[in-house]
């Protein structure tokens, strides 16, 4: 059988109706779940995978639950990112940068509509990537070792000067505070306590959940509170909900470079949606140059980042089916689930489980019908969310973020932890520092952190690994021109306005 008809093979097991019903409830969960800030696809999987155990699923059926529920929270955390600026998960950070704005112009439902577009785009161009080139992107990859990996989240991080245009050091010192918060807890390799001030609630570092709704969440019930009066509305909605054809081809180049590059950062293991994001934002942010708008309410804002981390979902299944390597956290805890019944995911997979492979492969294309049929409907009662009066709005998103952050340890220590950060947060708003540079930094400092002492170890304590393959070199470059960008820029506009003149 060639690949094609594997294809279909796949698509006879995904579209029986037991199959097609759970895929239904999987996206409409997954959305939910991704709506909810903080949560995210991790979570998302992690509750439901007992219950597909429990309910007595086969394999195949129990992997698109759980494979509709991930990419559902991919759509999900969309939603509370352009409605309230809080992203449902990292990955949806960068659609906070012009996602929000639209949505304070009275473009919410453009905005979410774009959305729901970009993502099935950019999930479509990674499944006919995974059909196609699954094998072959699979001994790329799994030539990234540490020191690579380590270069890599060194490129993001200085990807991240390109995403706030003329303010480089305030994206700096902000990145280097997320990192600085990512160092908190117990040293993995030595087991020393590090910045946790003799505090035992500090010991497991600080939770991301709480980092995320603390920065976003709250910093932004104080900005509500500061311009609110009693009964006003926080946004009022506009008037057409639904992009129309001018905004969506406006779009439709930076959805496809996106979803491409989205899906070839997917297959890095480790690497993730939340890099995949914040570098096709960056890319965008520099094809688009002075006609561009970024950060004040792009559409490409907001299609770029969401078709790259749907691409980055669908692409991170190419490590875990191919080479028992998952190629994100979410990807990660479906492993357990085929360990769960006994299965070793790998090369040998495709050849002893075609009806797994390519039944889960087929539901990724089916999901993503559903999800774009469920969300396009719904955009309207999305955006209905901002005719809220702020003094029914705010309780809400301070109970949902209580509940949340609580729900992690049980401990009251977090709930006042999140509220410091989120005074620190407002004030670092209104410094114009950039929160998305925090968030990334700390996402990243962990997996830097990890990598970095892997090479190391690996090479003895030689610092030369870390530029010492082809791949490490070209990163290294990459990262250098990231950071003298900003004054290749201001150089260029200087001279261009003398020639002007």
């Amino acid at each position: 059988m060639d690949t094609f008809d594997f294809l279909m093979h796949g698509f006879a097991v995904a579209s029986t109706p037991q199959n097609l019903l759970i895929a239904l409830i999987g996206a409409f969960l997954g959305t939910i779940v991704g709506m909810l800030p903080g949560l995210g696809p991790i979570n998302g999987v992690a509750i439901l995978l007992p219950f597909a155990f429990a309910l007595g699923l086969p394999p195949e059926s129990a992997l698109i639950l759980l494979a509709a529920v991930y990419l559902g929270c991919e759509y999900g955390g969309r939603i509370s990112a352009i409605l309230i600026n809080v992203p449902g998960d990292a990955a949806a950070i960068m659609t906070t940068l012009d996602g929000y704005p639209l949505a304070k112009q009275g473009k919410a439902g453009i905005a979410l509509s774009l959305s729901a577009f970009s993502s099935f785009i950019g999930a479509t161009i990674a499944t006919i990537g995974v059909v196609l080139f699954a094998p072959l992107l699979a001994k790329w990859a799994i030539s990234f070792g540490p020191s690579e990996y380590f270069v890599l989240m060194v490129f993001a991080i200085t990807c991240l000067g390109g995403l706030v245009g003329d303010q480089p050091v305030k994206t700096g010192i902000a990145a280097l505070i997320g990192l600085g918060l990512a160092t908190v807890g117990v040293d993995a390799v030595t087991g020393i306590y590090r910045f946790t001030f003799d505090s035992v609630n500090l010991s497991d570092g600080i939770q991301f959940t709480t980092i995320v709704i603390g920065f976003f969440s709250v910093s932004e019930i104080l900005i509500l509170l500061e311009r609110t009066t009693t009964g006003h509305k926080v946004i009022e909605q506009g008037k057409r909900s639904l992009v129309n054809f001018k905004e969506f081809m406006f779009s439709l180049g930076a959805m496809l470079r996106s979803g491409a590059m989205g899906f070839v950062i997917g297959i890095l293991p480790g690497a993730g949606a939340t890099i995949a994001s914040a570098m096709t934002y960056a890319s965008e942010r520099k094809i688009a140059g002075e006609t561009g708008t970024f950060g004040d309410g792009d559409l490409r804002g907001v299609a770029s980042p969401e078709a790259a981390n749907n691409a980055s979902a669908c692409g991170s299944f190419v490590p875990m089916l191919t080479l028992g390597v998952p190629g994100s956290g979410t990807t990660a805890v479906m492993m357990g689930a085929l360990t769960l019944y006994n299965i070793t995911p790998g090369p040998q997979l495709f050849t002893e489980q075609p009806d797994i492979v390519w039944g889960l492969i087929a539901s990724l294309f089916i999901c993503n019908v559903i999800l774009l049929v469920m969300n396009i409907p719904l955009v309207g009662l999305f955006a209905k969310l901002l005719d809220v009066p702020n003094y029914v709005l705010i309780p809400g998103i301070a109970a949902v973020s209580f509940v949340g952050v609580y729900s992690i340890h049980s401990t009251t220590f977090d709930l006042v932890f999140m509220v410091a950060l989120g005074v620190f947060g407002y004030f670092l708003r209104k410094l114009n520092f950039p929160l998305s540079a925090l968030i990334l930094g700390y996402v990243l400092g962990e997996l830097m952190e990890s990598n970095l002492r892997r090479a190391l170890s690996i090479s003895q304590g030689e610092l030369s690994i870390l530029w010492s393959s082809p791949i490490t070199i070209v990163l290294w470059i990459l990262a250098i021109l990231m950071v003298f960008m900003p004054i290749i820029r201001s150089i260029y506009r200087k001279r261009f306005k003398k020639t002007a003149i």
